[in-house]
């Protein structure tokens, strides 16, 4: 087998990869398929031993769920202290990132990989600080579990019910320099569960009930274990190739079929997914195309394509492989993917020639570390005697006429040289005329020209002349290697033309696709995508095409076309979006449309459709081709997603200005009203009180004022408050208050708003005590008896009412009035939002966004509905803590008195 030399650019792609590996710090990650295993027991004893090596440990943050053991193993080694991180009015412990990177140890130590920090933190995740670590060079150990791999994470919570909102890529996973596997048998966990040492008693028996069951417990210890050895598989793969390893490892079964133009080819690969399902191990599926190959009539070639396809929708890896000599071409592609046995199909009748052992031999003899395992293929069904012998794939007459032609050609020019040119410099000529229509007409044109070029030579130059008879034996030896030599040189050189042909391919196909990416990463808008998508697929397909990208609620939009338009199917695209899977053309769903539908499924969502039309439907079943389409398809969807992102960072930049500069002319505006306002509302008062009284007309308009001025008053310092609670600087005075006494204060400041309405109070018995602002908490009540006063007839009843449940202290107001806008039960708690745009009563909508920014400054919430009954309910969910427990008060005895 010919020597394979490594390729320079790898070598210097790789040169540079080690350099930049060799400045970043190693990750060193412990697996555990559920919590409770030890992941973070090992790790701090691990840590010990590295301590004890003079590495420089440090704990950057570790989670010890009160387990003492655990808690123990901590002694002795640094602990980096926590920051406190404000979130929604909580403290929070978290891990200190730049604390940690101005100390840079040799090692830290990161508990729970998959953690999410709290708002105001650097990132967001913990893995993305443990990213920042390691691009400073510092080594990290960490934990996680194998519901916390993004990949996983929907087959975990299909298991155990439970879904995990925490997750890794699978990147960091994949990229970590060791992975350790800490394992515990199903059995051992649950005892340790039942020990207490995983959970608290009252938590431990309600995790047995839900996550912590054997069954659960057992396919998680099987996923972890194969998501590890999948990883240790890679990184074999990735040494051998490192190390330009050539035999194959025995370490895991795999498979390679090998396909051939034959139609008994479709056993081979059946044959093939059954013993792959029997062993359960991954396998390939290869088609060798040799120049000879190349000829193949139409029909064969579709057949192989069908083949293809078959081995792809059973689970097969497939490739498409180019080389002059199939044995060799197999050996080099199951040793660079580590293939350790090749499937072959075996005719009952085996054709072997003299000269060429049958290709299982060859494989053997250049494989030595490979299995050749052979099905065996039922014999081609002969022809019937009534069917017509067609010829499949028609005679090229233009080429071998060409040929003769050349031929004829190079005889004219040599005759009048043959008196001064050697014979040998004759046979010079005609060999070059042999190469010229090798390069030019391929292999069958040539050996047509090497036989004619003999012939010429012996008719036209060889004495007797103008015969074939030759009076001396010698010029046999002359005609035989002339010949030889001819039909080698033909054969090579056509080869070689062939092989060059098919690098061409590739390297136009590689070069637009480069062009593609580059036009598509300076694309700013969604027709420009559309734009470029267009000119690839028609400059490498001849396709029509058109792209529809979906809204934000999944529909489809109408088809983005550049140049002729292809025949969409709003109803198929829209399937193919819903299902994320292709459709059309080529594919097992309406495979009778001429369009093909491909999703463009971006790493966050689906972006939208790709509707492809070939002129040529034969282009797009070519694998290669197909894989082509495929990765323009992703292409175009990451494009999509980049830019929608873009444009959601535009407007949330824009949203973010505009809300701070109408937060400050709120605020501006609202001090400079305050002062007229009070002076307004002061001399309306002095109106009234000034001597002799007002009467009639004057008294009416002093009211009025007083009435304007003081509602003006209520709108101000509405905006004021909506301006202090959104900027953040609102401080709570929480205090253990009682429900009743903050429903009574809140009734005693509405009466006089309240217009005769009367006021149904419903407290639940024995509610208790919750810690609340109560000023503000008062605010809230007032706002929604207002809100209820203004928009409900004067004659009705309005509710007010309390109760406790498990987690929470509901506070409800409720009317009789016409309810809330339908669908618009959200929209009223934005600013400025008000349930009747075009209305007589006052207000400009801020009372009920008022009242969901306390809630949320409470950690609590705040939703309003219609009731069946007719009439609105606002409902205040407040956080449920346990009061502080109050002593009973013993009074002194004389003997305790001073």
């Amino acid at each position: 087998m010919a020597e394979q030399r490594p390729d320079p650019d790898q070598l210097l792609a790789r040169i540079r990869e080690e350099e930049a590996q060799a400045k970043r710090g190693r990750l060193k990650i412990f697996f555990g398929a559920s919590a409770g295993v030890g992941k973070t027991y090992a790790m701090l004893a691990a840590a010990h031993t590295a301590k004890l090596q003079d590495t420089n440990v440090l704990i950057g943050v570790v989670e010890t769920h009160g387990r003492a053991e655990t808690q123990a193993l901590t002694e002795g080694l640094e602990l980096l202290p926590l920051k406190r991180v404000i979130d929604k009015q909580r403290t929070l412990s978290e891990f200190d990132l730049d604390a940690a990177l101005a100390r840079a140890p040799d090692l830290i130590l990161i508990d729970e990989l998959a953690h999410s920090n709290a708002v105001g933190s650097r990132h967001p995740k913990r893995w993305q600080d443990v990213e920042e670590l390691l691009s400073a060079g510092i080594d990290v150990w960490s934990t996680m579990n194998v519901q916390h791999l993004e990949s996983l994470n929907d087959i975990v919570g299909g298991i155990t019910g439970i879904r995990v909102w925490e997750t890794v890529p699978d990147h960091v996973f994949d990229t970590a320099d060791e992975v350790v596997i800490v394992d515990l048998p199903p059995d051992d966990l649950l005892q340790r569960l039942k020990e207490g040492k995983v959970y608290m008693a009252q938590q431990a028996e309600r995790a047995v009930q839900n996550f912590f069951r054997k069954g659960n417990l057992i396919a998680l210890r099987e996923l972890a274990l194969r998501r590890t050895a999948d990883r240790v598989d890679s990184d074999m793969l990735q040494y051998r190739q490192s190390s330009a390893v050539k035999p194959v490892w025995g370490t895991r079964d795999s498979l390679l079929a090998c396909i051939g133009p034959h139609e008994q080819a479709e056993k081979t690969v059946r044959s093939t997914a059954r013993l792959a399902a029997q062993l359960n191990v991954p396998w390939h599926a290869v088609y060798v195309e040799t120049p000879a190959l190349q000829r193949l009539p139409e029909t064969k070639r579709r057949r192989v394509l069908a083949t293809m396809k078959l081995a792809q929708e059973m689970g097969a890896q497939i490739s498409t492989l180019t080389g002059q000599d199939i044995a060799e071409t197999l050996v080099r592609y199951a040793r660079q993917h580590n293939l350790s046995k090749v499937v072959l199909g075996r005719d009952e009748q085996p054709r072997r020639r003299f000269w060429r052992q049958v290709l299982a031999d060859r494989i053997g003899a250049l494989g030595a570390d490979l299995d050749v395992i052979q099905v065996s293929l039922p014999a081609s069904s002969p022809r019937p005697e009534s069917a017509p012998a067609t010829r499949e794939n028609p005679i090229p007459w233009s080429a071998y006429l060409w040929s003769a032609g050349i031929c004829a050609v190079t005889t004219l020019i040599a005759l009048p040289l043959s008196g001064i040119l050697e014979q040998a410099n004759i046979v010079m000529l005609f060999l070059l005329a042999v190469v010229a229509v090798a390069v030019r007409f391929g292999r069958g044109p040539a050996v047509m020209a090497a036989f004619m070029s003999v012939g010429a030579f012996d008719f036209f130059f060889v004495s007797p002349r103008f015969s074939f008879a030759f009076a001396d034996v010698q010029y046999l030896v002359t005609f035989v290697v002339m010949l030889v030599v001819a039909l080698v040189i033909g054969q090579m050189t056509a080869g070689l033309t062939y092989q060059a042909r098919v690098a061409q391919r590739r390297e136009d196909r590689m070069r637009a696709l480069y062009d593609m990416s580059r036009l598509l990463s300076a694309a700013l808008i969604t027709e420009q995508v559309a734009q470029v998508s267009a000119q690839f697929l028609s400059a490498e397909f001849g396709a029509r095409s058109a792209l529809l990208v979906a809204d934000d609620n999944n529909k489809l939009q109408a088809p983005m076309v550049t140049g002729d338009a292809p025949q969409v199917d709003l109803a198929i695209a829209q399937w193919s979006f819903d299902k994320t899977e292709p459709a059309g053309y080529g594919t097992d769903t309406l495979p009778a449309s001429t369009t093909l539908y491909l999703p463009l499924s971006a790493p966050m969502r689906v972006r939208g459709i790709l509707a492809v039309q070939p002129r040529d439907t034969t282009r797009l079943a070519v694998p290669e081709q197909r894989r082509l389409l495929d990765t323009c398809a992703s292409l175009l969807a990451i494009s999509l997603e980049r830019i929608h992102y873009i444009n959601v960072a535009q407007d949330t930049t824009v949203q973010m200005e505009s809300e701070r500069l109408r937060n400050s002319l709120l605020s501006a505006i609202s001090h400079d009203l305050r002062t007229p306002l009070s002076v307004m509302v002061g001399l309306a008062e002095a109106l009234k009180l000034t001597q002799p009284a007002l009467t009639g007309e004057a008294a009416e308009i002093a009211t009025a004022v007083g009435e304007s001025a003081l509602r003006m008053n209520t709108l101000v310092n509405n905006l004021l408050d909506m301006a202090r609670l959104e900027s953040g600087k609102v401080v709570l005075n929480r205090q253990w208050q009682p429900v009743e006494d903050v429903v009574g204060s809140a009734l005693r400041a509405v009466q006089p708003i309240l217009g005769g309405r009367s006021v149904h109070v419903a407290l639940e018995d024995d509610l208790s005590p919750v810690r609340i602002d109560a000023v503000l908490i008062e605010r809230i009540l007032i706002n929604l008896i207002e809100n209820a006063v203004k928009y409900t007839p004067p004659a009705t009843t309005i509710g007010v009412g309390a109760r406790a449940t498990l987690d929470s202290i509901e506070l409800w107001v409720t009317d009789e009035g016409p309810g809330l806008p339908h669908g618009h039960e959200e929209a009223i708690f934005s600013k400025f939002m008000r349930g009747k745009k075009e209305s007589a009563i006052p207000g400009v909508g801020l009372g009920l966004a008022i009242c969901r920014a306390i809630a949320q400054a409470h950690e609590g919430t705040i939703t309003g509905v219609t009731r069946p009954e007719g009439g609105a309910c606002f409902t205040l969910r407040l956080p449920r803590e346990t009061p502080p427990v109050i002593e009973p008060f013993a009074p002194q005895t004389d003997e305790e008195q001073p």
